[in-house]
């Protein structure tokens, strides 16, 4: 349907934002386990945080901001909270990294090659295994 009005069509995801309560902790986390490297040049903004490519021209960014949603419940499994999903192409060493660090994780409802766990602040994250 053409409105007369410029294309405002969405093409992309370009980055995804999470809030964390102690930078270093959610580094680690996103670092030590996930395996993530820094983005080099982090833009100057008022607060700390962290960039992530994730290929693609996609981003996480990590905010160290107050979470107006810190103390709600979430559900037990992440599949049914707001979450964000990321590929793996080897979903059996994410588990070992996982299991390694003491990282719970749910297997998707669904049948797909995929599993939900938590960041440290309680961010849910979807692990879809792509060849």
């Amino acid at each position: 349907m053409s409105d007369g009005l410029p294309s405002a069509r969405v093409t992309a995801l370009l980055h995804a934002g999470l809030l964390v309560s102690d930078l270093v902790r959610a580094k680690s986390f996103y670092e030590s386990v996930l395996g993530l490297a820094p983005h080099p040049n982090r833009p100057d903004l008022p607060y700390p945080g962290e960039w992530y490519d994730l290929g693609g021209g996609q981003q996480l960014h990590l905010m160290q901001l107050p979470n107006p949603d810190a103390g709600s419940l979430r559900p037990e499994h992440g599949g049914r909270d707001r979450h964000i999903a990321l590929a793996v192409g080897d979903m059996a060493a994410l588990k070992r990294r996982l299991d390694a660090a003491g990282v719970a994780y749910t297997a998707s409802k669904s049948g797909r090659a995929a599993l939900f766990c938590r960041d440290p602040d309680m961010n849910t994250l979807e692990f879809v295994e792509v060849s």
